[in-house]
C-alpha cells in the first residue's frame, strides 16, 4: 500500500479506536476507493488528509468528529443535492443504531449548505471543511481550479454566477469560523474570497 495511504488508514483506525469501536473489515478500502473516483478533483483523499492536519491543531476533538470527517464526502456527485444525506446513511450503516452514529450523522449533515449548526462538535467539522478557504494562495488557487473541474459540466457563464453565490454565502457571514482554534483563519479566508469573487466578476480564472 502507498505510504500516504498507510498513514491515512492509521488515522482511520485511530478514529474508530478513539470512539471505542472495532474497525469493520473493508470500510477503509471502500472509502478510499470513493475518494479516488476519477470524477473528483477536490473532494479527494487530499481533502481528507488536509482536514486531518487541521484536526491535530484542536485541543479537544469529540470522538464522533474524526469518523464524521472520513464519511462527510463519502458520496459525492456534484449533480445531486443529497450527498450529505447519503454519506451520513453510509456512516450509520457502518456504525449501527447507536448514540455515536447519531452524532456522526448530525455532524455530517451540518456540512450541508445552509445548515443551522448549534452543536460545537458539528461546528468544528464545518470549520475543518471550510479551512481550505484560508489556504495559502497557491493551494487556494489549486482548490478553485479543482472545484471548477468537478463542475465541468456547467457552462462558464453559469458557473461564474453560481460560484459567486456560494462564495458570498461564506463572505457574508459575521464569522466564517465558529471554533476558537480557527478564528485566526478569518483574515486570510476573506482575502481569498475577495480575490475569487473579483476574478469571477470580470470573467477571469
Amino acid at each position: 500500500m502507498d505510504p500516504t495511504l498507510l498513514l491515512l488508514k492509521d488515522h482511520f483506525q485511530h478514529a474508530f479506536a478513539g470512539a471505542g469501536l472495532k474497525l469493520p473489515d473493508g470500510v477503509f478500502e471502500a472509502l478510499a476507493e470513493r475518494y479516488s473516483e476519477p470524477t473528483r478533483a477536490y473532494h479527494t483523499l487530499q481533502h481528507i488528509a488536509e482536514g486531518i492536519e487541521h484536526l491535530k491543531t484542536v485541543r479537544y476533538v469529540p470522538p464522533e468528529i474524526p469518523i464524521a470527517w472520513w464519511f462527510h464526502d463519502a458520496i459525492y456527485d456534484p449533480r445531486r443535492s443529497d450527498n450529505e444525506e447519503r454519506s451520513a446513511a453510509w456512516a450509520v450503516a457502518v456504525l449501527g443504531a447507536t448514540p455515536l452514529a447519531g452524532k456522526v450523522k448530525n455532524a455530517i449533515l451540518a456540512t450541508k449548505p445552509g445548515a443551522v449548526v448549534l452543536d460545537p462538535g458539528a461546528r468544528l467539522l464545518v470549520d475543518v471543511d471550510l479551512a481550505i478557504l484560508a489556504a495559502p494562495e497557491p493551494r487556494y488557487s489549486e482548490y478553485e481550479a479543482q472545484v471548477r473541474r468537478e463542475y465541468a459540466f456547467i457552462a462558464e457563464a453559469a458557473y461564474r454566477v453560481e460560484r459567486q453565490k456560494v462564495l458570498r454565502s461564506f463572505s457574508g457571514r459575521a464569522f466564517i469560523y465558529a471554533s476558537p482554534e480557527f478564528r485566526n483563519l478569518e483574515t486570510r479566508a476573506r482575502k481569498n474570497l475577495e480575490r475569487s469573487l473579483n476574478a469571477l466578476i470580470v470573467g477571469k480564472k
